[in-house]
């Protein structure tokens, strides 16, 4: 399970719709055990295809347990995801591992559900609010070609962050 480049803002594959994934097999697996190991690797929450290279609707997530929360860590694997459902408004900081040093302040759903695929192409459906909302809708957003800053108020709410400040950035 290699650890793959993730890629910056200038790459161009950052601004394509992905396309639709067809076939649910080992290459399809490998891929999403390289994306976790990646995502491990960069201290991230999300990770979408397009942020290794490939223009395919596959993302990744794994959100931290909280105790103070009471809940446990998860890891998501999300293929051809679509949001189906949306709910109030949060605002919050938010970065990306493609535009690493960087955070800014982004209005999004408090709450979203999410139809998709597993990676063995079973049927899945996934409620998420707070972060998992968060990470939710920002990968999503990677799928089509729209990165967080496309999302900020203005470019002033962007802002420079210290060594390590991407750590916990959605993908």
């Amino acid at each position: 399970m290699p650890v793959r480049p993730i890629l910056t803002t200038d790459s161009p594959v950052l601004r394509q719709k992905a396309r639709r994934i067809k076939k649910f097999d080992a290459a399809l697996r490998n891929l999403v055990d390289d994306m976790f190991e990646t995502l491990t690797d960069a201290h991230g929450v999300g990770l979408a295809a397009p942020q290794v290279g490939l223009s395919v609707r596959l993302c990744v997530i794994e959100i931290p347990a909280d105790e103070e929360e009471n809940t446990r860590a998860r890891r998501i694997v999300l293929v051809n995801p679509e949001i189906v459902k949306s709910l109030g408004e949060q605002t919050d900081d938010e970065g990306c591992l493609s535009l690493p040093g960087y955070v800014g302040e982004v209005t999004r759903a408090a709450v979203v559900t999410v139809k998709g695929f597993n990676a063995e192409g079973k049927p899945i459906r996934i409620k998420g609010e707070g972060l998992l909302a968060r990470a939710l809708q920002h990968e999503i957003d990677h799928l089509d070609g729209i990165l967080f800053v496309d999302r900020l108020a203005s470019l002033d709410k962007l802002r420079r962050v210290g060594e390590g400040a991407e750590e916990g950035a959605a993908g």
